[in-house]
């Protein structure tokens, strides 16, 4: 490991390097609001001074609730600089979710930034506790930024922590249950800024671009944190309906999204282009490329070297139909509580497509007995704020750490496989276990599918319910159960007989962040969708497809 260096340390770097170069790139109305290095420094140093005037102690512990924006990174920093501990928050969590991260992180203030949802989300945050309002529109807040900016001197020193001190308490997504405060120390912070900037090449000449959300490691130590290292710019978007602007205004070198969003852009490209007319277009010699290049031009990549994907499996047919136009998407593995990223197929692989890569170094992976993915590095969190049982119990007694992820090791290609999560699993009548993330993988190659999840707890067989495709939703209904049923047909001749789908579920809803259905880095809640849809899982099929 390099010498260690805090976020903070690397932005004074900077600063006194290249005072005038851009780090920040923020739209607004439209147009790109940047902040240099000095500038960066300068507020933040102002917000921290902030802090201390307005009582905070150092080992406070800060919230943030907002959207991704410049004042986001500024005031993690600044809470940095104070010697405090800043606690991210969802920008889309729901009120009951906000009030326990509030009370159980002990939180004595809270930046508020921009939202979309402000009114559901106010009644959580407690009249005593001190609201500091971000530039934007929010929230009736005590306190605002300028304001702050204004009155405030830059603090003179800043914290110097210890490699093991708090940096941070990250309250987990969750898919189920109630949401755990993980630890972050600067050393783990450290290990995955430094280890995924060297990793992938990064310098300062590249440009990155921040929407997947803040409070969530990956985007924080996988896309922010490497940035400040290597200084490069960093982008951020205005709004949902302004992505594709903002995503072409910055035209990232890198660029790092989730499976649900790649599934997106297909479905995106695909309704301006059949699938069946961009395959032949893309079979002629040299017309395809011309295609291909146009295409990536508009989805924003004409810059765009290096393609990731994370938080969830992605569809090996989706990665294939990516590479068809000159996007190799690298898929990477990791946690909360592994400080992020831990394991990457890069330098990209085709032999390894649909595999999560090998281990970043000093980072030790093995499997359990049961096929568990164990983990252990500097990279791993300092345990659960305030649940010391459950920390003690997530540990092998020779340090590794239990992910709840099964995985497959290809030892050939020196390669790791998710097959699922342990507590995915679920059991048939026939009293057998069925893994329904491979299933839902494959049933997401149909060009059809933008969504499914598969369940069959305690059914004769599973059951898959899906959501369709724009471009399925436009398609003949007759069309639709053909293509699906000759897609669950090829499946299940390659499934065992107690994995076999009985019969697709058409949804009539799509799963989303504000319904509920995904959780804020769009992985898919499987207790509510099993809920939602039991009564139809349990229905015996008519036909192989219906709709709901």
């Amino acid at each position: 490991m390099t010498s260690f260096l805090t976020p903070v340390q690397a932005i004074l770097a900077h600063s006194a390097k290249t005072p005038d170069k851009i780090f920040l790139r923020q739209p607004i109305d439209g147009k790109l609001v940047d902040f240099t290095w000095s500038q960066v420094e300068d507020q933040c140093r102002r917000i921290a001074s902030s802090l201390h005037t307005l009582g905070m102690k150092k080992g406070d512990h800060i919230a943030i609730l907002s959207k991704n924006c410049a004042e986001w990174v500024m005031a993690d920093w600044a809470i940095q600089m104070a010697g405090m501990v800043s606690v991210p928050m969802y920008p889309t969590a729901n009120q009951d979710t906000i009030e326990h991260a509030l009370k159980h992180s002990d939180s004595k203030a809270i930046f508020i930034g921009k939202l979309d949802d402000w009114k559901s989300q106010e009644p959580a945050i407690s009249p005593e506790l001190l609201r500091i309002a971000m530039p934007y529109p929010t929230m009736a807040c005590q306190l605002n930024w300028k304001e702050l900016i204004a009155v405030h001197e830059p603090i003179a020193e800043v914290h110097q922590p210890d490699p093991e001190e708090l940096m941070s308490i990250l309250y987990t997504s969750g898919s189920t249950g109630v949401a755990k405060g993980v630890l972050m120390s600067y050393r783990a912070y450290h290990y995955a800024g430094t280890t995924n900037q060297s990793h992938i090449g990064l310098d300062e000449n590249e440009r990155l671009i921040s929407y997947l959300p803040l409070a969530h490691i990956t985007e924080r130590a996988v896309i922010l944190a490497p940035c400040v290292y290597a200084g490069a710019t960093l982008y951020f978007v205005e709004s949902l309906d302004t992505f594709q602007r903002d995503l072409k205004t910055a035209e990232p070198t890198c660029f790092l999204s989730v499976p649900r969003l790649w599934t997106k852009f297909q479905s995106g490209v695909h309704a301006k282009l059949p699938p069946k007319k961009l395959r032949i277009l893309l079979s002629i010699p040299l017309l395809g490329n011309v295609v291909a290049k146009k295409i990536r031009t508009e989805l924003g990549f004409s810059s765009c070297r290096l393609f990731g994907s994370g938080t969830a499996p992605i569809s090996p047919a989706v990665l294939k139909w990516y590479r068809r136009l000159g996007i190799d998407i690298s898929e990477g593995w990791g946690m909360s509580e592994t400080a992020g990223l831990s394991c990457l197929n890069y330098p990209y692989d085709e032999r390894g497509l649909g595999s999560i890569g090998s281990p970043l170094p000093q980072t030790e992976m093995t499997l359990s007995q049961e096929g568990e993915i164990l983990i252990k590095g500097p990279g791993l969190f300092s345990g659960y704020y305030k649940q010391s049982d459950l920390t003690a119990e997530c540990f092998t007694e020779d340090g590794f750490f239990h992910t709840g992820d099964k995985g497959i090791w290809d030892s050939q290609l020196h390669n790791y496989r998710i097959t699922g999560r342990v507590k995915d699993l679920f059991k048939t009548q026939k009293g057998k276990y069925v893994a329904p993330v491979p299933i839902e993988s494959a049933l997401s190659g149909n060009d059809l599918v933008e969504q499914v999840c598969v369940m069959g707890s305690d059914l004769p067989q599973p059951v898959a319910v899906v959501v369709l495709s724009e471009v399925a939703q436009q398609t003949p209904r007759a069309d639709v159960r053909v293509s699906l049923e000759t897609s669950l047909t090829t499946l299940n001749q390659h499934l065992e007989s107690h994995e076999r789908i009985s019969h697709i579920v058409i949804a009539q809803e799509e799963w989303t962040i504000e319904n509920g259905l995904l959780t804020p880095t769009m992985k898919i809640k499987r207790d509510l969708l099993e809920a939602k849809y039991q009564a139809a899982s349990n229905k015996a099929a008519d036909q192989t497809v219906s709709w709901e």
